[in-house]
């Protein structure tokens, strides 16, 4: 199966025109007419995720981040994005990045997370637009609004984040509104700081997200907004095991594929 043919199968699952105008998905370097027989699949395309792709051997490296968001004028061994650029070319390795096209598509990132913590009825909660899906037209977005399966408190809706998404700890602001009855939670997925006037427009209970700074956690709290910070890869992690069971339910074995060990980006000491 060639790289192409790949291509089109994620493009099911994420079309590129979901995607944000100032992102940069898609096919990042390589060649489309490779023939993959392995795909390695991680959040970030690090110094270490593509040591790791060139050693196992990849021929693909799909991830979610892009490597190249800014105009590349030099592509050569004396910048550090561009080094990996260098590396996975000599290496023959394509990279394919899924960015907020994954985020907004209607079974992308945020669907997958109110999965997990049992929020339903969920709708965008930044709409972008429109699209068809199994014949049905239905709204794509980044983020997602909806109900909790049962009300709980801020204190226990952070505890099943934890356990839901395998986190060491999450931070929350709002100490004072930790036993206060959600009903209604937003999420955002990777870096939320810019959806909380869209949440609390939505009558959410709750933001959960990541990269909140000091102050728009404590804003957000006054306005009676809790927010669960679990970190930016804490959230989106997901990516990759969601991946792997699209491209084995898709490819029937056609192409291997390698995912990346956990690595978080930080250190709690």
């Amino acid at each position: 199966m060639k790289c192409s043919d790949i291509i089109k199968i994620l493009q099911e699952t994420a079309p590129e025109s979901c995607a944000c105008d100032w992102d940069n998905p898609g096919l990042l370097a390589g060649r489309s007419d490779k023939e993959v027989k392995k795909i390695y699949i991680a959040l970030d395309a690090t110094d270490e995720v593509v040591d790791a792709a060139i050693r196992e051997k990849a021929d693909l490296l799909l991830t979610h981040h892009p490597l190249i968001f800014r105009p590349v004028k030099k592509v050569n061994d004396q910048n550090f994005i561009t080094r990996r650029l260098v590396r996975l070319i000599q290496a023959d390795i394509s990279l394919y990045a899924m960015h907020t096209n994954f985020d907004a598509a209607p079974e992308g990132m945020a669907a997958l997370a109110a999965e997990r913590l049992d929020i339903r009825e969920i709708r965008p909660l930044e709409c972008m637009g429109e699209m068809k899906e199994n014949g049905t037209s239905v709204l794509y977005g980044i983020g997602a609004v909806g109900s909790l399966y049962e009300p709980m408190t801020v204190n226990g809706l952070a505890e099943k984040v934890k356990k839901a998404f395998d986190l060491p700890f999450v931070l929350v602001y709002g100490p004072g509104l930790m036993d206060k009855e959600v009903k209604r939670a937003a999420l955002c997925p990777g870096s939320g700081s810019s959806v909380i006037e869209q949440a609390v427009l939505a009558g959410a209970d709750v933001l959960i997200t990541g990269d909140i700074g000091h102050h728009p956690g404590i804003d957000a709290a006054a306005r009676g907004l809790a927010v669960i910070d679990g970190g930016h890869y804490g959230l989106e992690h997901i990516f990759i095991q969601h991946m792997a069971e699209v491209l084995r339910e898709k490819l029937k074995g056609e192409a291997a594929l390698v995912l990346a060990e956990p690595a978080w980006p930080s250190v709690l000491l």
